[in-house]
């Protein structure tokens, strides 16, 4: 699993040659003349030839206690530990080696500092990196270039660990933790359910040879601000379930299940859709997602139709590499895009978390410049679509050690993420920790409500997409529960938007949010949304309408507003309407009415030039004569100056 896997081999190769070259030298050549401490050396070289390193350090343990400068006894303990991957008592006898006889060899100040690096003490590392460097007998240019390389890593580590920031990661507790293995956590983005995969015994109803445990998820569910017990997920079965994600307003599940008799491969995605308070039956993502090939831990963007995932199919860089999907519409998906260059190298990246935001996308990775083992990194989405380069999070969020599944809140201000570390209630334990603002991605609010009939409050599935009204763009586009009507929906604080819901026979509803300011303790919009059928004499307020003050040109941000009236025209054909404009009591009389007329006049004009015909449409300035609200206040006279159409006939 680590990284420093790849250089333990180098590591190991190059001590296997060091050892044999000194075990092979004449008696009167090593460091002791002893007899009898020299029958226990070379009993411990043949046990080490055996791979019997237990045998190899008691028989120089007995070399060491005849004569205790005997510095090929330490290296043999030292390389037998090594070998066995215990680093720090390794690291303890190269120390006892290079004690007994500084000037044994300079090679040997260059194998304590890969071990100590190792182990992830970078300090004696470095100086055990430049010791070799001062006693290298040619010139010091002819240094290979892997130990230039693992000497400015180790500095570059240490630099890592001086920049820290205080972060203290707490315990989720044993509701949530338990005996058994925690990890890949998901979130919603109010941070009422907390989804994750348990690693538990296998049992005999496990669909998995040979193996010993099973995955499978759980959930938790915070009130008043404590999580609750955890909870199986309904779609568990007895074959193996993690690596999920749950879409930000709890309404889709991705996750993976391997080993399946539909499956394409050994791990395949799967997602399954919430009505009402039940999971439909999950269905595989099929062709071109999911390949012969390993794919999982999918991520989803909060628009719910990016879908960051895991592979190692061909086409990628690496082992591993993170790649991007589409869900065109419901069920159907576009052929994967691998992420490339910079965030995927030619070593293993996994575990993507892309926050609700859409822009900040968080993974672990082997390949990029980092603390040992796994790191985690982030990365921005750029205006062009393409990703910056990735940044590592620092110690102590990353250590020698492997890191990974982070997760970050909608706020930006809280982050997950599993951890082996002492303390916790089995292996690995599911921790929190308050995210440093320098490391905080940009916020996102939410809202959230219930769409229902006007009419008799009968909740309905509506769709609706939010819409950037600086750029046009499309920030999330849904639909509510087909049962409760309830939806929830993601939205990033640095801009203004523009909401549109809409249903087959309804007239479409618009709202519009002005969130310029970031905000550290953000309060979610909550709000109940009645939408009319369309029939005679029912109206809507055009709410992302937009004049300049005291004009009546029609600003770029109304496009949106215009092509739905466009749109639901022509979809009803028959249907006739008036377009009213409607001003604040700001003026005179006159001047109001003439401004209201010609802002409606805007509107109609706009809709003959796209296609509707002239006698479908009326048009008319009411100034302040029908207000909506007191005009004794800002926000009263805001809600007055308004645009409205009315169904005056079909």
């Amino acid at each position: 699993m680590y990284n420093t896997y790849t250089k333990f081999i180098l590591f190991f190769s190059l001590s296997l040659f060091m050892c044999t070259s000194y075990s092979v030298q004449a008696q009167d050549q090593l460091s002791s003349q002893n007899r009898k401490a020299l029958r226990y050396y070379q009993k411990g070289n043949t046990a080490m030839g055996n791979r019997d390193f237990v045998q190899a350090i008691s028989y120089a343990e007995r070399a060491i206690r005849i004569d205790e400068r005997f510095t090929e006894a330490y290296i043999m303990i030292a390389e037998s530990y090594s070998f066995t991957r215990d680093c720090e008592k390794s690291c303890v006898y190269f120390e006892k080696a290079i004690a007994s006889n500084p000037d044994f060899s300079y090679k040997l100040y260059y194998f304590a500092a890969n071990e100590f690096m190792r182990c992830g003490n970078f300090e004696k590392a470095v100086s055990n990196f430049e010791e070799y460097f001062r006693r290298f007998p040619s010139n010091i240019s002819e240094i290979p270039i892997v130990v230039r390389e693992n000497y400015e890593l180790c500095l570059y580590r240490l630099q890592l660990m001086d920049d820290s920031l205080p972060i203290n990661p707490i315990n989720m507790g044993p509701r949530v933790n338990s005996a058994y293995a925690e990890y890949l956590p998901s979130l919603t983005v109010d941070e009422s359910k907390i989804v994750f995969t348990v690693r538990r015994k296998a049992d005999d109803l496990t669909v998995c040879l040979n193996c010993l445990t099973e995955e499978d998820m759980y959930y938790s569910e915070q009130v008043d601000g404590i999580w609750q017990d955890r909870k199986p997920f309904e779609l568990n079965t007895h074959y193996n379930e993690g690596g999920q994600s749950i879409s930000s307003d709890g309404k889709y599940l991705i996750f993976t299940a391997c080993e399946r008799d539909e499956g394409y491969g050994s791990c395949d995605l799967y997602w399954s859709k919430r009505i009402g308070d039940a999971w439909s039956k999950p269905r595989n993502f099929g062709k071109p997602v999911n390949t012969q090939y390993w794919e999982s831990q999918p991520t989803f963007s909060a628009d719910g139709k990016n879908i960051i995932f895991v592979s190692n199919r061909p086409g990628g860089l690496g082992g591993m590499d993170l790649w991007s999907t589409q869900m065109i519409e419901e069920g159907v998906f576009s052929t994967p895009v691998n992420l490339g260059i910079p965030v995927n190298t030619m070593k293993n990246e996994d575990y993507p978390f892309l926050h609700p935001n859409g822009k900040t996308l968080y993974f672990s990775s082997e390949g990029h410049k980092g603390m040992g083992g796994k790191d985690i990194f982030y990365s921005e989405l750029l205006p062009d679509n393409t990703w910056s380069e990735p940044v590592n999070l620092g110690y102590p969020i990353n250590t020698y050690a492997d890191e990974m599944s982070l997760v970050v809140n909608a706020k930006g201000d809280k982050a997950f993420y599993s951890s082996d570390r002492a303390g916790g209630y089995g292996k690995d334990d599911l921790y929190w920790f308050n995210l440093p603002e320098t490391l905080r991605p940009q916020s996102v609010t939410y809202m959230k409500g219930r769409i229902f009939d006007a009419k008799d409050n009968t909740p309905l599935e509506a769709f609706f997409h939010v819409v950037d009204l600086k750029t046009g763009n499309v920030v999330v586009s849904s639909s509510s529960d087909v049962k409760t009507g309830e939806f929830l929906i993601c939205i990033p604080t640095s801009s203004s938007y523009a909401l549109h819901a809409q249903r087959r026979n309804y007239l479409f509803y618009s709202e519009n949010f002005e969130l310029k300011d970031v905000y550290t303790d953000i309060e979610p919009y909550v709000k109940d949304i009645f939408l009319k059928r369309i029939e005679l004499g029912e109206s809507v307020v055009l709410n992302n309408i937009f004049f300049d003050t005291d004009k009546s040109d029609l600003k770029p941000e109304s496009e949106i507003e215009l092509k739905n009236i466009l749109q639901l025209l022509m979809d009803n054909p028959r249907m006739r309407i008036e377009i009213s404009g409607h001003t604040d009591n700001i003026g005179s009389k006159e001047h109001n009415l003439a401004l209201s007329q010609a802002r409606a006049k805007a509107v109609f004009d706009y809709l003959v030039n796209k296609g509707i015909k002239a006698n479908r449409m009326d048009y008319k300035g009411y100034g302040f004569s029908v207000p909506i609200a007191s005009n004794e206040s800002d926000e009263g006279r805001t809600q007055n100056r308004r645009t409205e159409f009315k169904i005056i006939g079909f």
